[in-house]
C-alpha cells in the first residue's frame, strides 16, 4: 500500500492542490460580493425621525447645511461633496457616552488620515453654550485633525432639523423646549451621493472596527 501511494504521490499531491484551488473558487463565486444597505425614514426606529419624515422609503439624501466649525470657518454641504463622511451628535460637557464616541471617532480619523475621500463631521446639540472657543479647546484636547474632522455649532433649529430629518439619528428632548435633542450612540456613514449607509454603535469597539471595513469598502467604489 505504501509503495502504492509512493507510486502516484505526484499524482495525488496534484489531485489535491488542483481541488483546493478549485473548490476556492468555487467558494468565491458563490460567496455574495459585499454589499450596503441604503437607508430612508421608513427603515429607522421612528423616536429618531421627524414625524414629517417617517413616511419617506426612498430617495432620502442629506439635505443643504451651513455651520461654524471650531476654528470659525463656515462649513457648508459643498465642503462635503463628493465625500464619504462619518456624521455624529454630541456635546463638550457630556459626562457619559460622549468621551468614548469622541475617543473612538479619534480611531476612525487615525484609520482615514490618508484618505482623502473621507471627513468627519461632530454637530452639538447644545450650539448656546458650545461656542467656537469651546469646540477649538475640545478639538485640540482630544487630537481633531482640522483638515479631516469639523467640529460644528450654529442655528439650534437647523441642528435639530439635520439631526431628525436627514440624519436620522436623535431622539426628542423634553416636548416643552423647542427643538430639544437627546443625542445618540449613533455614528452614521453617509456616501458620496449623500446618502445614508450605515449606523454604528459609537461606543462599541467592534462597531467601529466595523465601521472603518465599511467606509474602506466605500472608498472602492
Amino acid at each position: 500500500m505504501k509503495s502504492l501511494l509512493y507510486r502516484y504521490r505526484k499524482f495525488l499531491i496534484s489531485l489535491f492542490i488542483f481541488s483546493a484551488v478549485t473548490l476556492s473558487l468555487i467558494y468565491i463565486q458563490l460567496k455574495p460580493a459585499k454589499s450596503l444597505p441604503i437607508f430612508n425614514p421608513a427603515d429607522v426606529n421612528p423616536e429618531l425621525v421627524d414625524s414629517t419624515m417617517q413616511y419617506k422609503s426612498k430617495y432620502h439624501t442629506i439635505a443643504d447645511f451651513s455651520f461654524v466649525n471650531q476654528n470659525g470657518d463656515t462649513i457648508t454641504q459643498k465642503d462635503y461633496e463628493g465625500k464619504i463622511y462619518v456624521a455624529d451628535f454630541f456635546f463638550t460637557t457630556c459626562g457619559t457616552i460622549c468621551p468614548k464616541m469622541t475617543a473612538n471617532l479619534f480611531d476612525v480619523q487615525a484609520a482615514t488620515l490618508n484618505n482623502p475621500k473621507v471627513m468627519l463631521l461632530s454637530h452639538t446639540v447644545f450650539p448656546d453654550t458650545d461656542s467656537i472657543p469651546v469646540l477649538k479647546s475640545y478639538a485640540i484636547k482630544h487630537g481633531v485633525v482640522d483638515r479631516k474632522w469639523n467640529l460644528v455649532t450654529g442655528d439650534k433649529k437647523q441642528i435639530y432639523e439635520m439631526a431628525r430629518k436627514s440624519y436620522l439619528a436623535v431622539k426628542l428632548g423634553r416636548p416643552d423646549q423647542l427643538y430639544d435633542m437627546v443625542h445618540t450612540e449613533n455614528f452614521i456613514l453617509v456616501d458620496q451621493k449623500r446618502r445614508v449607509r450605515g449606523f454604528y454603535d459609537g461606543t462599541q469597539k467592534e462597531d467601529v472596527a466595523r465601521l472603518i471595513e465599511d467606509i474602506e469598502f466605500l472608498s472602492t467604489q
